[in-house]
């Protein structure tokens, strides 16, 4: 089970705190540091945790899970991604953390995509 004493979330920073909580979970996901399978807390029992709305907690599943980074299935829960689309999963988890930080640094979508093609060769 996900240990939420490492997901603090900032009252003060401009992003959303669910888009804190989605890069976050993200992020431990393409490091590794949240293994594949590994059981997140319920939507009502993280908000709980966080002292955040439930709302908060399941839109930052929703993206997740479109990215496919977790799994939902149903009453078995939410769990970080597993199975052979593991490393395109971790790639995806840093692409949309990619997306998140240049967003925060107010850069356009072409901008980002300029930076991406430059550090690629």
């Amino acid at each position: 089970m996900l240990d939420v004493s490492v997901l603090p979330l900032d009252p003060s920073a401009t992003e959303a705190p669910y888009e804190q909580l989605r890069a976050q979970i993200a992020s431990r996901a393409a490091s590794g540091d949240l293994a594949a399978g590994t059981r997140l807390p319920s939507v009502r029992a993280l908000a709980a945790e966080l002292g955040v709305a439930a709302g908060t907690v399941a839109r930052a599943y929703r993206e997740l899970e479109a990215d496919g980074v977790v799994v939902t299935e149903g009453r078995h829960g939410t769990s970080v991604a597993t199975g052979s689309a593991a490393g395109s999963d971790a790639a995806a988890a840093a692409a949309a953390e990619y997306v998140a930080q240049t967003r925060r640094l107010g850069l356009t979508r072409a901008e980002a995509t300029r930076l991406v093609e430059q550090h690629w060769s």
